[in-house]
């Protein structure tokens, strides 16, 4: 199942167009998307059940906020992929652990405002949790999971680096900088959910290009990792980390600027697109 979040209501995606949950469910489950994480086993047993509704809602992919608006936590997990890690000149070894502040969450096709000169790329699969996760065996993570989509973990190298500690979570969370979407997708529409492909193209030319396979920890790990200090609650995100390709670590390095445009692609999940825009005066 693919849901969506198409204008502030929560949006069942097929492939006819889109059923809108509360009007298809009687008002069982409300309009705004954030509320059905905390129902999620219920929505889906009701989602299961669906027989007939007529979709009746156009998807306009430029209407598209993230699947979920309101995360009360937003995990982010650096230096995941080997190849990413060597060339941000770091050992391939343990991944690092960060947060984007919640207010930098958006939707899928937006403007991105760039705030300095080195804002970078990382095209990043993003693991939604649907139930609430407290000391998670690996092997039983993914029932944690309501789903997966496309994620960028835009960053501004220069104020992520400035002062003698790095400063991962404030350079990650400018305005815009923490897209998602174009949906939600649940676990059980992968063939294999641990191995897809994922691809980042700025102004065309690809960028970014690797497996999930490739992760030093996969999603399970990550869950079983994190939920073993934190409580994992429904509607939080967990950004994955990036395969190499970023753009500080070119030679010379790229950044990203007004007028570029970015657009990431999972396999089995869609694509996001961001223009980049100046910062307006305020």
């Amino acid at each position: 199942m693919r849901i969506a979040n198409v204008a502030g209501r929560l949006t069942i995606v097929t492939a006819a167009g889109g059923i809108d949950v509360e009007r298809a469910s009687g008002s069982r489950f409300p309009a705004d998307p954030a509320a059905v994480f905390d129902r999620w086993p219920d929505f889906l047993e009701w989602a299961a059940g669906l027989d007939g509704p007529v979709a009746d809602v156009p998807i306009d992919e430029a209407h598209l906020g993230p699947p979920s608006p309101r995360p009360s936590q937003v995990f982010a997990v650096g230096l995941n992929y080997g190849a990413h890690a060597t060339e941000a000149g770091y050992a391939a070894d343990v991944p690092v652990t960060f947060t984007k502040f919640p207010s930098c969450i958006t939707g899928p096709d937006t403007d991105l405002p760039i705030p300095g000169d080195r804002v970078d790329w990382e095209v990043e699969l993003v693991v939604v949790i649907g139930t609430t996760a407290r000391s998670v065996p690996m092997a039983e993570a993914w029932q944690y999971v309501a789903g997966l989509t496309v994620g960028q973990d835009y960053s501004e190298r220069r104020v992520q680096l400035i002062g003698q500690s790095p400063q991962f979570s404030l350079g990650k969370s400018f305005p815009g900088f923490g897209p998602t979407g174009p949906w939600l997708v649940t676990p059980d529409e992968f063939d294999n959910a641990d191995d897809l492909r994922l691809e980042c193209r700025v102004n065309g030319e690809l960028m970014q290009a690797g497996r999930t396979s490739d992760m030093i920890q996969s999603v399970p790990a990550l869950i079983a990792q994190l939920s073993t200090v934190c409580t994992l609650r429904p509607g939080d995100l967990i950004f994955t980390g990036t395969p190499e390709g970023v753009g500080s670590a070119r030679t010379p390095p790229i950044y990203l600027r007004p007028g570029d445009e970015v657009v990431s692609w999972i396999e089995g999940i869609g694509t996001m697109r961001q223009r980049c825009v100046k910062v307006e005066a305020p």
